[in-house]
């Protein structure tokens, strides 16, 4: 005699297909939530080359292309002055670094992308030469700072920047 409970159970082919079947789906769906690995190594080699360009804009006081490779957003710690957030600070600041009689350039040593590839950080050294009428050159080199953030287009730019020089600082009097 077969009991109600008999009656309403599933043949075990039946059962079978259908657990593979789920079993079947899951894979499949884990495998569709698979993202391409990033290169890393292009990230970094993209801020590298952008990261010279920027310097070859400032060693030609070129305002407008230096002021383009940061973000809308950036923030900026120039040495001795306060942060700068947002575009016309960030242009009087440049425009009193760019004068003639200044030279600045900088080169990127150590440069890492985050995992995820939207996010660089590069540091580096630079130098600024300045001339006053006849007198003697006065150098300033130190170290830098910046976080690149890759933008929509695919281009870089920079989000944070900041410098600070390796000369000891005068003494206040």
């Amino acid at each position: 005699m077969n009991s109600s409970c008999e009656r309403g159970r599933l043949p075990k082919a039946v059962l079978a297909t259908a657990v593979c079947g789920c079993f079947a789906v899951l894979l499949f769906a884990s495998g569709c939530n698979r993202v391409a690995p990033v290169d890393t190594k292009a990230a970094e080699q993209a801020v590298r080359d952008a990261d010279t360009q920027w310097s070859k804009a400032a060693a030609a006081r070129d305002l407008t292309t230096v002021l383009a490779y940061y973000t809308d957003d950036a923030v900026v710690m120039p040495p001795n002055d306060a942060m700068i957030m947002d575009k016309p600070s960030l242009r009087k600041a440049w425009t009193a670094m760019l004068v003639p009689g200044t030279e600045i350039s900088w080169i990127a040593g150590k440069v890492v992308a985050a995992s995820s590839g939207d996010m660089v950080f590069d540091v580096g050294t630079y130098t600024q030469i300045t001339r006053h009428g006849k007198g003697l050159p006065v150098t300033d080199r130190g170290k830098y700072l910046a976080v690149w953030k890759k933008q929509a287009d695919g281009r870089w730019k920079a989000i944070a920047d900041t410098w600070n020089s390796d000369l000891p600082a005068k003494k206040a009097r």
